[in-house]
């Protein structure tokens, strides 16, 4: 009788007020929005804020919102974390490591997207568990852009399932979503109100492991068994680099019909000590690149020597590449494997340029300027008087050794060059570099090691530390722009600042909810209903509250708000307090249905993911969510 009058006590009716049915009002007029995508959902979310503080200028609502306060949002802690790990994550990809992280990942997956979806996400899920999640997703966020360059699967075939695994994987630990970071401070305080039978013992790090290990299997599981019927199809992601292909480019614009091989000499091969010069005029192929002993060389001057056993990579026709095998003794490899990384469209790519009147290379042949040592690039064609010039053999021009030939005002130069060296073209008033879609940054290979110190003191302080989340994060990423790894220009370029505003913007709609009593008003609404049900009926409920809860608010404003309630309806129906409260925890990671969630604004801007799509997809994942967490709750504990 006590624990029921207990249950009373906290559940006391409130009655719904003005101001609750405005939020009411907002809180659908956002979903609206949202689902109809009448305008883009960051305006949306920004026209909500608005609204919300314009609503409170009138005398009958105004402790709606507080308007000295609206802003804060855009300096919040959760905001700011999502700024500086965007600036990490952009310093590691500066230094080419989430370069070499994406071809790992590709070495072992393929280009298969069964294979890649759980490789990228079972990796974000485990990195998820120990750091806050959109840290794990936007870390990972431009090593997905790359492998969807170089296997050429949609981004929007990858993204969502390695951000719902990012959030996922916060289940894994107590340190890795903060509802249950905070889980244990709410359990010793609702201790304080409970007789000593049944106070709560504290979790220990890994107690949630098994189910969070469930959740991500599932999220895995989800994608890779239904992915082409739930993902949407969407486009090839670019990643700001080129995203034409090299082969069909080169066909459709010059009739140059080719593609790049990758070739090994044995020893003792007859072409030893001859110059790839040599073999280029005898076969009509360019050599691209050349691998000898560990080392690899991108665009090697056509005068080196060969020597053996080597690898070369061959831009040239499949026909004139086979017999090349086949009559002078080369090894084929089936795709590219030492060169990958090299000529993947993310480092490397077919551009054009014009040599200007008054041009110092007038006159002068790619031989005399030896071309490839001097730009560090392939001169694969010359454009002239509607004439192209190649060493590739077409239907209408014989091969033309065009290293030989002179060049002439006017020249359009085709060349396949890093993206790097042609950034320093584009400053050399010899040419006029008419490509631009091309990511126009260098690379600071020389700077990861300082990229990897400031993002180790980063995770070192957010672990082992009480400091702020955002500050822990900002210290890593003002440290990278000290040491040279960004300059701040690129730190800015680096932020989605459409992310930071729509995040911003919803949150003092989520302190509305809170503030005036409407989020309360709602659970009791619920509660009422399930009145007299079972206690796993119960349980059920409380999850399935803490889901909805979580998608209108802050997961932590739901958790702190919930997890009193859930213990006193556990109390008073005779269930377990513990499991109630971990059960609000963890339900508050059941973020898939709209993009509220971080991750889920981080990811749907680079994927051009619509709302729709996040309820198509994430409708089965947040079943799957709540049968899976419930069982393996009660298994568990």
């Amino acid at each position: 009788m006590v624990t029921k009058g207990k249950r009373e006590q906290s559940l006391e009716p409130i009655s719904l007020s003005l101001e609750m049915s405005v939020v009411l009002g907002l809180l659908a007029f956002t979903v609206f929005l949202f689902i109809s995508e009448i305008v883009r959902i960051d305006l949306a979310a920004i026209m909500v804020m608005v609204l919300l503080g314009l609503l409170s200028q009138i005398p009958a609502l105004n402790s709606l919102a507080d308007v000295s306060r609206l802003f804060d949002g855009l300096a919040s802690n959760a905001v700011v974390s999502i700024i500086a790990v965007m600036i990490i994550g952009a310093g590691l990809d500066k230094t080419g490591l989430m370069s070499k992280v994406a071809a790992l990942i590709l070495k072992h997956g393929g280009r298969s997207e069964t294979r890649v979806i759980p490789i990228i996400s079972g990796t974000v899920g485990v990195i998820s568990s120990f750091m806050q999640n959109v840290g794990a997703a936007a870390l990972f966020l431009p090593v997905v852009s790359r492998i969807s360059v170089r296997t050429e699967l949609p981004l929007s075939r990858l993204l969502m399932p390695m951000g719902f695994c990012a959030i996922l994987g916060g289940t894994m630990t107590m340190v890795g979503s903060s509802p249950l970071i905070l889980l244990n401070d709410l359990l010793l305080s609702a201790n304080q109100s409970l007789p000593d039978e049944q106070k709560m013992a504290p979790f220990g790090l890994f107690s949630v492991t098994p189910i969070g290990v469930c959740l991500v299997a599932t999220g895995i599981l989800y994608f890779t068994l239904f992915g082409r019927w739930v993902l949407p199809k969407g486009a090839k992601g670019d990643d700001g680099a080129s995203a034409k292909s090299l082969k069909d480019y080169l066909k459709n614009i010059y009739g140059l019909k080719t593609d790049i091989f990758e070739i090994s000499i044995p020893e003792g091969h007859p072409c030893v000590g001859e110059t790839f010069d040599d073999v280029m005029q005898r076969y009509h192929v360019y050599i691209i690149g050349s691998a000898h002993r560990g080392k690899r060389w991108f665009a090697p001057v056509i005068q080196t020597e060969i020597t053996a056993p080597c690898r070369l990579a061959v831009l040239g026709r499949q026909k004139v590449i086979q017999r090349m095998v086949e009559d002078g003794g080369f090894i084929l490899h089936e795709s590219l494997d030492v060169f990958a990384e090299d000529y993947a469209p993310t480092k490397s790519g077919v551009a054009e340029m014009v040599i200007p009147p008054g041009s110092s290379v007038i006159g002068k042949c790619a031989h005399d300027l030896v071309f490839r040592k001097t730009y560090g690039a392939s001169l694969l064609a010359i454009h002239r008087d509607e004439e192209t010039m190649s060493y590739v053999e077409t239907e209408e021009h014989a091969p033309t050794p065009v290293g030989e030939i002179p060049f002439h005002a006017g020249d359009t130069l085709v060349i396949h060059s890093t993206w790097e060296s042609l950034t320093r073209l584009t400053r050399d008033r010899d040419f006029v570099v008419v490509t631009s879609d091309f990511p126009q940054e260098e690379l600071r290979p020389t700077k990861v090691g300082w990229a990897l110190l400031f993002f180790v003191i980063s995770i070192s302080l957010i672990l082992f530390t009480d400091l702020r989340l955002s500050l822990c994060l900002l210290t890593g990423a003002v440290g990278m722009i000290l040491t040279g790894v960004l300059d701040i220009d690129d730190a800015y370029d680096a932020v989605s600042w459409s992310t930071v505003f729509l995040l911003a913007s919803l949150i003092p709609l989520g302190q509305a909810v809170q503030t005036t009593g409407t989020a309360e008003w709602i659970a009791q609404q619920i509660l009422a209903l399930l009145d007299g049900w079972p206690i796993w009926s119960l349980q059920v409920g409380v999850a399935v509250l803490a889901t909805v809860f979580t998608l209108i608010m802050s997961n932590v404003g739901a958790t702190v708000l919930l997890v009193p309630l859930a213990v006193s309806i556990a109390v008073a129906a005779g269930g377990d307090p513990a499991i109630f409260a971990l059960t609000v925890a963890i339900s508050t990671s059941n973020s898939f249905l709209i993009p509220t969630h971080q991750v889920n604004a981080l990811i749907m801007g680079p994927a051009g993911y619509k709302v729709t799509d996040f309820m198509k997809s994430g409708g089965v994942m947040t079943i799957l969510f709540l049968i899976v967490s419930l069982i393996v709750t009660n298994a568990v504990f």
